[in-house]
This record gives C-alpha cells, structure tokens and sequence, in this order.
C-alpha cells in the first residue's frame, strides 16, 4: 500500500513557467493594488477593472507551459499516493496530468455566476461586464478573494490529516489559512519544505529544508528520499 504524499504549492511551484508572481519584486501587487483586483470589495467597487485583470492572466496563461516540477510532481504518484493542495490559481498542475488537486483559491481557467458559486464554467476567454450565466447571474473570476470564504479548506484539512509525508513547495508559509495546513499534518508525518529562500516557522519541529527552486528540489527529493 502506497504512503500518502500531501504536497502543498505555492507561488514559487509555477516561477519557473515564467508566469507573473504578486509578491516578488517586479511582481504583479507592484502595478495593482490588492485591494483593488484580489478582494471581495474591490469586486464591489470597480467589477470591469477586475474582469480586465483577471482577462490579462488568463491570455498570460495560455503563453506558459507546465514546468519541469510539476511534471516531477505526476512522476510521484509512482512512489505515493498523491494529493495536491494547491494555491495557485493556474492550471499547470491539470495540464501535468497530477491525478488529485484541491484549489484553495479558485482557478483561472474558470468562472462562475455572481448569484450561483456552484454555477461554473471553463473558460480562457475574456469575460466581459454584461456576460451572463444561465442563472441571468453576472460572469465573475473562479477566483477565492480576500474577503470571502476558502470553501475547500475543509477538504485540505481532512487529507492533510491522513498524510504519511508533507511536502511544502513555493509558498512562504505566511498566506493564511493555507499556512495552517501545517498544524493539521499528523505528529508522525515527515515534512519536507522546498525552497530557495530560508524560511522561519516555529510551526514545527524537525522540518527538512530543500533550499533550492521547484525542479531542483523535487529532482532532489525524488532522488534522497522517494521510496
């Protein structure tokens, strides 16, 4: 019987397909306000600025490919059985053929009605103000913004909590409650953190720190520690 791999991705898992980040330098919370494009009442406030943004990432989308992590991620499921607990909003872990993905924070590649969350389509397209769904309801971002709920938090937390091994990837572990997925991995769990940047968490003891990029990371897991 397999042993459970729970990965959890953040932004530093798609850095490498070139795809723009929010919280680098450079990065896309430098031209846009948060507020403005990532949460509930900036929605509220100005719904075409949204739509437009949310329309430029998705044409970005489209440029980039899966890169040569996420693709290590599928080679994986050789050794374990694997669940993705992502919070990136793109496709490439779909597109990478991973069998078992939980998006935190929506997807790009779909939207929903304004009346309806469960009313969802996908889509690479732009949306437009005055797009409607089949509910009469206004097209918005598949997107979980700040200010609104995690609705698959619950189901993170349930496959954290069976997980033999964690392997957190590209994320800070500073976004919440992604963050807190950590408490929920059992006290026998092996966890593994692959990053470039050293990070500091008194969330845990006995924490293995990869400080190396996506690819290099999990090349280096897959060859160290994979069984």
């Amino acid at each position: 019987m397999k042993q459970k791999l729970v990965v959890l991705t953040g932004a530093g898992m798609s850095v490498e397909s070139g795809l723009s980040t929010f919280r680098d330098s450079g990065g896309l919370w430098e031209t846009y306000k948060i507020q403005d494009v990532a949460s509930i009442e900036g929605w509220y406030k100005n719904p075409e600025l949204v739509q437009n943004f949310y329309n430029m990432r998705r044409a970005e989308l489209k440029n980039h490919e899966p890169n040569k992590g996420h693709h290590l991620l599928k080679e994986l499921e050789s050794f374990y059985e694997v669940t993705i607990i992502t919070q990136n909003v793109d496709n490439f872990h779909e597109r990478a053929d991973s069998s078992h993905i939980i998006h935190l924070h929506g997807e790009l590649s779909k939207v929903r009605s304004e009346k309806n969350e469960s009313l969802i389509y996908e889509t690479l397209e732009d949306i437009h103000m005055g797009d409607l769904a089949e509910d009469g309801g206004q097209l918005r971002p598949h997107i979980v913004w700040f200010g609104e709920m995690v609705p698959k938090m619950e189901e993170a937390i349930e496959i954290t909590r069976t997980a033999d091994i964690l392997l957190v990837i590209g994320t800070s572990l500073q976004v919440y409650p992604a963050a807190s997925l950590l408490d929920f991995a059992p006290s026998t769990a092996k966890v593994f953190v692959i990053d470039p940047n050293p990070l500091e968490t008194s969330l845990r003891k006995n924490i293995v720190f990869i400080q190396k990029g996506a690819s290099e990371g999990l090349e280096y897991f897959k060859t160290h520690y994979a069984k």
